[in-house]
């Protein structure tokens, strides 16, 4: 019965990972405007509602679930009633809310009249609304609107206004996009093939973006790259990082002398070694079992749209940043994180009163809080990078493989109980294991600085100021692992090093001398997935970076004029794998001459927080939507025109924006990318 719980309770776990794993959209919208004669038109918005979900009405009593609500923002006309719908309610008794409501099954449209005031208009708004089915219910959500047009000249009876093209219009359309369009179309003047990309981007700045180069491409066998999946790789490095992490979390003095006092007791107390190792197996799962929940609270808390915003959002990786130092000073012994006693009191009072494979769960959880003040910092570092990279899925795999570690040893001990006496015993090294790990999360806190930085930026840690900073702590912990520097946690002084703590020391002191060069420019691909980008550099006695755009349309202009195919390189500040790939493929010296010599570069950071000049109201998949951000601008062009969003992501367009190699997305193969790039320029 209690091995059925236990299982029912993993079951559960899994369930709710691949129930987080689903996004839920009950119901689209779709729009459209229309003029019935010069000055009157009806805007439609239709709703198609999933079978067995339903649309609340605009009448709710207080207590029950959102109304559907219509907010308005008109210029250039003025309404003419309230939106009408297509279809009467449907009132029944809600269980869920246990109360009578109404609402809409199946496809409602509402038509909300105007009247044009002006020769151009615009309405602008949104649709707040709710939808449940019997089970469960999504969040309230706001759907935007927006439409524009013309009023009809002369007495035209009817004529059908436009609604967003698909190249991104700025809100304020009308003069400022005539002008742009007749500036143009008078073919201003372009600079020469050698000018810098700063004229060129200048002279093409104005221009209105080019539907063309915004069309989708159609992809095709011969013009595929090799690539590997972002979000996978993304994913395997976050679970072998905290698999990694669940191993360095053994070897604290919280966990480490738990060990073998656990296999012992299970060795003891079972009266068969089979007995013994069964439970030994049981305590392993059920450490898995209860990481898994923190992974799967983690997610549900935050939510998906939550996970992704993370990776680029200011404020969320400063807190990052204050976290990690928190724990680096924890581990250095300045205070101890800990849970309340009374939790681990609690679970192991129950473990003793229950027996069987549930004692064995709450003997796993004891260990779990017990050991918090070690493992607490390590878990929340992981958890943390896990978030940053905006996947859903990122905290439950990391929970799967750090959790995986930690249950390991248990197993592996109780099959061969005789390894046990060979373990080292606890001592004043668990402490410089913790001291070490305070000193990379100090280490890693600034990635998260950087992240921030780099995406409002702000110019506060750029490439020297991050590898000085990088120096001088892994040469402090080299002074530390020398026995030149101590913590008070250290307790007494004593003669000498051992062997391993010596070679770890210089392992960082080579470290720390690998890091100097870079302070002048050198690449350093080892660390370029946590460094600043090299263009950050103020100072660099290596040579000037690949010059390159970061805007799509002046990028295209220029490689117009100059007569080359172009290199897009959507990216991210964030993006560690974007990081990646510019340190080991985009920096090879032969690489580099091949983009320089026949490609114009153009790269788009989908993370950017600079603000447009203008808004731009887009139609994204029949949503139309606001881009408010230049990584706003980049991440639609990513969507609508190659239909994918993760990074990075490299293609190759000729200079009508038609594909001729790609996609190239992570795969640090550089003889592969050499491949593409020679097969964009043959084509």
């Amino acid at each position: 019965m209690k091995r059925k719980l236990l299982l029912t309770l993993l079951l559960v776990v899994l369930t709710s990972t691949l129930a987080l794993a689903r996004i839920v959209t009950p119901v689209t919208w779709t729009k459209s405007v229309k003029m019935t004669d010069a000055k009157h038109g009806v805007v439609t918005l239709t709703a198609s509602i999933k079978p067995g979900w339903h649309l609340y009405g605009t009448n709710i009593p207080d207590g029950g679930p959102e109304r559907t609500t219509f907010t308005w923002d008109v210029k250039g006309a003025r309404l003419v009633g309230k939106p009408e719908p297509s279809k009467a309610l449907v009132t029944q008794h809600d269980a869920t809310f246990d109360m009578d409501l109404s609402w809409w099954t199946g496809t409602v449209s509402f038509r909300q009249k105007f009247e044009v005031t002006a020769p151009e208009y615009t309405i602008s708004g949104s649709v707040h609304y709710m939808s449940c089915n019997d089970e469960t219910c999504s969040a309230p959500t706001d759907e935007p609107i927006y439409v524009s047009g013309k009023a009809p000249a002369g007495n035209a009876a009817q004529a059908t206004a436009q609604v967003q093209a698909a190249a991104p219009v700025p809100e304020a359309t009308g003069a400022d996009t005539a002008i742009a369009a007749q500036a143009a179309a008078a073919g201003a003047a372009m600079p020469a093939a050698g000018d810098s990309a700063a004229a060129v981007q200048a002279a093409a700045a104005a221009a209105t973006p080019d539907a063309q180069l915004w069309a989708p491409v159609r992809f095709s066998s011969d013009t595929a790259g090799d690539t590997t999946t972002g979000s996978d790789s993304s994913l395997w490095y976050i679970f072998w990082a905290c698999f990694l992490g669940g191993l360095l979390a053994l070897l604290t003095p919280c966990v480490w002398p738990m060990i073998p006092m656990t296999v012992s007791f299970f060795l003891k107390q079972s009266g068969s070694r089979a007995k013994s190792v069964s439970n030994a197996v049981t305590y392993g799962l059920s450490i898995i079992v209860i990481f898994l929940l923190l992974g799967v609270l983690f997610t549900a808390i935050f939510g998906a749209s939550a996970l992704n915003a993370l990776a680029t959002n200011a404020v969320c990786n400063i807190i990052f940043f204050l976290l990690l130092v928190v724990f680096a000073i924890s581990f250095f012994g300045a205070f101890e994180l800990r849970l309340p006693d009374s939790w681990s009191n609690k679970m192991d009072a129950t473990a003793e009163k229950t027996t069987g494979l549930l004692s064995i769960f709450f003997m796993a959880a004891t260990l779990v809080i017990v050991s918090f003040s070690c493992t607490g910092p390590i878990i929340g570092t992981l958890l943390v990078e896990a978030a940053s990279q905006g996947s859903m899925l990122g905290p439950v795999v990391g929970m799967t493989g750090f959790s995986i570690a930690l249950a390991i040893p248990f197993a592996l001990f109780a099959l061969f109980p005789s390894v046990l006496k060979k373990l080292p015993k606890s001592g004043g090294w668990l402490n410089t294991v913790k001291v070490v790990l305070g000193f990379i999360e100090l280490a890693l806190s600034l990635k998260f600085l950087s992240v921030a930085d780099l995406a409002y930026g702000w110019h506060v840690l750029d490439r020297e100021t991050f590898l000085a900073l990088w120096i001088a702590i892994f040469g402090a912990m080299a002074l530390y692992l020398f026995g030149l520097l101590r913590f008070k946690s250290d307790g007494e002084s004593r003669q000498g090093i051992g062997v391993t703590r010596f070679f770890v020391g210089l392992i960082s002191l080579a470290f720390t001398a690998y890091l100097v060069p870079g302070l002048w420019g050198a690449p350093l691909k080892a660390t370029s997935a946590f460094v600043p980008p090299l263009y950050t550099q103020d100072f660099n006695l290596y040579g000037g970076t690949q010059e390159e755009y970061d805007d799509y349309d002046a990028g295209m202009a220029a490689a117009a004029k100059l007569g080359k195919p172009v290199l897009v390189d959507f990216s991210g500040y964030g993006c560690v794998n974007c990081r990646k790939m510019e340190g080991a493929v985009l920096d090879d010296d032969k690489i580099k001459k091949t983009i320089a010599d026949k490609f114009v570069t153009i790269k788009l950071m989908v993370d950017d927080k600079k603000p447009l000049d203008k808004p731009m109201v887009v139609n994204d998949n029949g949503r139309q939507m606001t881009l408010k951000t230049v990584g706003d601008k980049w991440s639609y062009l990513q969507r609508h025109k190659f239909d994918s969003n993760s990074q990075p992501y490299y293609v190759v367009l000729d200079t009508k924006g038609q594909l001729l190699s790609g996609p190239f997305a992570y795969k640090e193969d550089i003889p592969a990318f050499q491949r593409f790039l020679d097969k964009g320029w043959k084509k």
